[in-house]
C-alpha cells in the first residue's frame, strides 16, 4: 500500500530546494563504532583571526548544519581552546584549488583547503559523510581529495536564469563551482534584467563563478570594416559591465554570423526558404557547419571580450556539426586560436547498431547512450593534438531530455557508466571541464549526489555509495530492493535509443502528450493544436511537436521500418521498467515512517518516467495506425484499425489517470525551467478531454467506413 501524501500546490518544490539541510537526519539508534568519532556540543568550529569571508560563510553554514540535520549547537570561534574543534584553515595552493587535506582524530577534525572554496568543499564533505551515517559520527583519517573537473557548470534548477543564496548554496554543496546564464545583453537575460554583477557577487560568497552562455547579436563578418565595433558593442560590453564572469558558451546555432564558407549559404536559418522563391538551399545555415572562417569570427569576439576580461574563458562548443564528415570538424580545430577552449556533447550522434532490424542516430541529450561518441572522441584526441582545453556537456547533473519534464533520470547504474567514461576522457584526453546541464537546469537527486563524489579523487565505489544513499533514504529493510530496482531501470534505458521526435514529443513532456488523428475531418481545428503552456513559459511549446511526426535522419533506418522496430524494443524495455516500478513499490511498504515522503518521492520520480516510455508506445502505435487506416480501402480492415485505436486510447487514458496523484504528490514532477508546467494535474486533465474528444472523433469517421446507400457495388 502506498503512504498517502499531500497534494502539492505548483512550484512547492522551491521550498524543499531553500533547504539545504535537511531536518532531523540524526537516527536516535546509532550506534559509535571504535574507528569512529563523535560530536557533540562541546565542540566548537574555529575559523581563525580575519576568516576569508568564503571560508566564515562555510563555517556558519556548516554550523546550520548540526544545528538542523544533527540537533547540535556548536559554537562558531576564532581561537581553538581546549576544548574539542572542527578546526578551518586555508593553506594556498593555486594548482589545487577547491582541494582540501582532511584528518580525523580523537578530539579535532582538520579541513585545510587550497583555497577559502576548498575549505567549503570539506566542510560539504563532512556533511554528506554524517548524512550516510545519519549521525554526528566520522571515521578516524587523514587523506587529500580534489575535484576531477573544473568548472562543473548548472543552469538554475529554481527557475531560468533564477538564483535566489539558498539555490546558490545547494549547488556548491552538490559540488559544482559554477553557474551558468543566458545572456541577450548587458544586464540582460531570457526573463528579463538581471543585475549580473550582483550575481557574480553573492555566487563569489558560495565558492561559485558565472558563465554566460550567449544569446548576444553575433550575425557580422569578421572581415566586415565595422566589425569591430559591432563585436564591441555586444560581446565587449557585456563583460565591460561585468568584467568578473569566468566566461562564455558559444555554440554554432546561437552565434550563426554570414560566413563565406562555400558549404554553407552564409544566412541565418531560412526555414521557410523566403529568401530563395520558396527553393530550398541544399547548402547548410553557417551555425549548423564547421565554417573555416569561424578562427576569425572567435579571435573578433575574443578580442572585444579581453579588452575588459583578460582572463575569461572562451569556450567554442561544437554541438551543432557532430554529424558532419569529420574531415571538415577536425580541420577547424586544427586551425582554432590556442587560447580557447574547445567543447564537445559526450554521447550525441553516435550512431547505434546494436539492433538486430534497424539503426539510430543518437539526440540531445540523453542517457540511453553513456558515451563517449565517436564525435566526441574524435575531437577530444584532435584537441589534445592541438593543445587545446576540452570541456563536454555530460547532462551529469542528472537530466536530460529523455524526459524533459522529470527533475532528474533515475537510472543511477547507467549514470555510473557514463561518470566512469569521462574519469577515462580524462586520463586519455585531458577532459577538464563539465558542462552539467543545459535549459532544465539541476534538482538534488541519488544522480547529482554519485556524480559529486565521482568526480573528486580518490575514487569510491559507486555500488556500494549506491546501497548506502539508499539505506539513508529508504531505510535498512528497503535499501536492497530500492537498489535493483534502480538497476532494472538502468537496464531498461540501456535497451533503446529515442529519436529525436521522441524527444521532442513525448518525451519532451509525458503523458500530457496528445494523440492527433490525421484524417481530416472537418473542421479540422486539433491538427493544428496549441498545446497550452502558461505564461510564466519562457519558450512556450516551442520546443514541443504536439503532431507526431517522425524525422528522417541520415545514417538512421527509414521511418517506416524504424517505428515498427522501435515499439518492439520499447516495449520490451517497458517491461523491464515495469518489474522495476513494482520492486520500488513493494519497498515502499519496508520504508520508516520518517522516510516515506522522500522514499515515495523518489519511487514517484521512477514511475512517472516509467509512464513516459508508455505514452510514447502509444504515440508509435497510434501514428503507424494512423498512416495505414488513411490509405487503407477494405472497410473491415478499416474498422478493426480504429479498433485497435479506441483500444489505444483507453489505455492512455488509464495511463493519464496513473499519473496525476504522482504529480499531485510531487510538484516538480511536469515541470522543467524553460517551458514551465507541461504536465501537471491541470495538463493532465486537458489530456484526459482531449481523449475523450478524441474517441468522438473515432466514432464520426467511423460513419464513412460503410458503403453509401447510392453505390450500386
Amino acid at each position: 500500500m502506498k503512504p498517502q501524501i499531500k497534494v502539492e500546490q505548483n512550484y512547492e518544490f522551491r521550498r524543499e530546494l531553500n533547504q539545504v539541510h535537511k531536518a532531523n537526519r540524526r537516527q536516535a539508534g546509532a550506534v559509535l563504532q571504535p574507528d569512529e568519532v563523535m560530536v557533540d556540543e562541546s565542540w566548537n568550529i574555529v575559523v581563525g583571526s580575519n576568516p576569508h569571508p568564503v571560508l566564515l560563510a562555510a563555517a556558519r553554514d556548516l554550523q546550520d548544519y548540526f544545528l538542523v540535520s544533527m540537533n547540535l549547537h556548536l559554537s562558531l570561534c576564532q581561537k581553538a581552546d581546549s576544548s574539542p574543534a572542527i578546526l578551518l584553515t586555508v593553506k594556498e595552493d593555486v594548482g589545487q584549488k577547491r582541494s582540501y587535506h582532511f584528518e580525523v582524530t580523537e578530539k579535532q577534525i582538520s579541513i585545510c583547503g587550497t583555497d577559502p572554496a576548498g575549505t567549503g568543499q570539506g566542510c560539504y564533505y563532512l556533511e554528506d559523510l554524517m548524512n550516510l551515517r545519519e549521525a554526528p559520527f566520522v571515521t578516524k583519517d587523514r587523506f587529500f581529495r580534489k575535484p576531477l573537473f573544473s568548472p562543473r557548470m548548472v543552469h538554475s534548477g529554481w527557475g531560468l536564469d533564477q538564483f535566489p543564496d539558498a539555490h546558490l548554496n545547494a549547488i556548491a554543496h552538490a559540488g559544482f563551482d559554477s553557474v551558468l546564464l543566458f545572456v541577450k545583453g548587458p544586464h540582460q537575460t531570457t526573463h528579463g534584467v538581471m543585475d549580473f554583477n550582483d550575481l557574480i557577487d553573492r555566487c563569489e560568497h558560495f565558492g561559485l563563478g558565472v558563465y554566460f552562455y550567449s544569446y548576444l547579436p553575433s550575425f557580422k563578418s569578421p572581415d566586415d570594416p565595422d566589425a569591430g565595433t559591432f563585436f564591441d558593442s555586444s560581446f565587449g560590453e557585456v563583460f565591460k559591465q561585468s568584467p568578473k564572469a569566468k566566461g562564455i558558451i558559444l555554440v554554432g546555432e546561437s552565434c550563426c554570423f554570414p560566413s563565406k564558407d562555400p558549404n554553407t549559404t552564409g544566412r541565418e536559418g531560412d526555414y521557410s526558404n523566403t529568401k530563395n522563391e520558396g527553393i530550398a538551399d541544399p547548402r547548410i545555415t553557417p551555425g549548423f557547419w564547421p565554417c573555416n572562417d569561424y578562427p576569425q569570427w572567435l579571435n573578433a569576439v575574443k578580442k572585444s571580450i579581453r579588452k575588459h576580461a583578460p582572463k575569461a574563458e572562451i569556450v567554442f562548443w561544437t554541438y551543432n556539426w557532430g554529424k558532419i564528415d569529420e574531415k571538415y570538424r577536425l580541420e577547424l580545430i586544427r586551425n582554432l586560436p590556442k587560447d580557447i577552449i574547445l567543447q564537445a556533447t559526450f554521447e550525441m550522434f553516435e550512431v547505434i547498431n546494436k539492433y538486430p532490424n534497424h539503426q539510430m542516430v543518437q539526440p540531445d541529450y540523453s542517457i540511453t547512450f553513456p558515451g563517449p561518441g565517436q564525435y566526441f572522441s574524435s575531437e577530444a584526441q584532435c584537441a589534445k593534438e592541438c593543445g587545446l582545453r576540452l570541456y563536454t556537456m555530460s547532462n551529469t547533473a542528472g537530466r536530460t531530455w529523455d524526459f524533459g519534464v522529470a527533475p532528474y533520470v533515475p537510472t543511477p547504474q547507467q549514470w555510473f557508466k557514463r561518470f566512469r567514461a569521462m574519469r577515462e576522457a580524462q586520463k586519455n584526453w585531458g577532459l577538464s571541464g563539465v558542462m552539467d546541464s543545459h535549459h532544465y537546469g539541476w534538482y538534488p537527486s541519488p544522480i547529482s549526489e554519485c556524480a559529486k563524489w565521482s568526480f573528486w579523487s580518490p575514487e569510491v565505489d559507486l555500488e556500494q555509495l549506491l546501497y548506502r544513499i539508499a539505506v539513508r533514504d529508504f531505510g535498512e529493510k528497503a535499501a536492497s530492493e530500492a537498489v535493483a530496482a534502480w538497476q532494472l531501470w538502468s537496464d531498461a534505458i540501456n535497451s533503446y535509443t529515442p529519436g529525436f521526435d521522441d524527444q521532442a514529443g513525448p518525451l519532451r513532456v509525458g503523458p500530457s502528450y496528445p494523440l492527433i488523428f490525421h484524417p481530416i475531418l472537418y473542421p479540422h481545428t486539433e491538427q493544428k493544436m496549441q498545446f497550452p503552456t502558461t505564461p510564466l513559459s519562457p519558450v512556450g511549446a516551442r520546443w514541443l511537436h504536439p503532431m507526431y511526426n517522425p524525422e528522417h535522419i541520415y545514417g538512421q533506418t527509414n521511418c517506416g521500418r524504424r517505428i515498427h522496430e522501435d515499439i518492439k524494443i520499447m516495449s520490451a524495455a517497458l517491461q523491464t521498467y515495469d518489474q522495476g516500478t513494482a520492486l520500488m513499490t513493494r519497498a515502499l511498504t519496508k520504508v520508516p515512517d520518517e522516510k516515506r515522503i522522500t522514499a515515495a518521492k523518489l519511487a514517484g520520480v521512477g514511475e512517472f518516467c516509467g509512464n513516459s516510455i508508455r505514452t510514447m508506445i502509444h504515440v508509435k502505435r497510434w501514428w503507424i495506425l494512423n498512416k495505414r487506416l488513411e490509405i487503407e480501402y477494405d472497410f473491415s480492415v478499416a474498422n478493426a484499425i480504429l479498433d485497435e485505436m479506441v483500444d489505444i486510447v483507453n489505455a492512455e487514458m488509464t495511463n493519464v489517470e496513473a499519473t496525476i496523484p504522482l504529480v499531485q504528490a510531487d510538484s516538480l514532477l511536469g515541470w522543467e525551467a524553460s517551458m514551465d508546467y507541461m504536465c501537471d494535474a491541470k495538463h493532465l486533465q486537458w489530456k484526459i478531454r482531449q481523449l475523450n474528444n478524441l474517441l468522438n472523433t473515432l466514432q464520426i469517421y467511423r460513419k464513412s467506413l460503410c458503403r453509401h446507400p447510392n453505390m450500386t457495388r
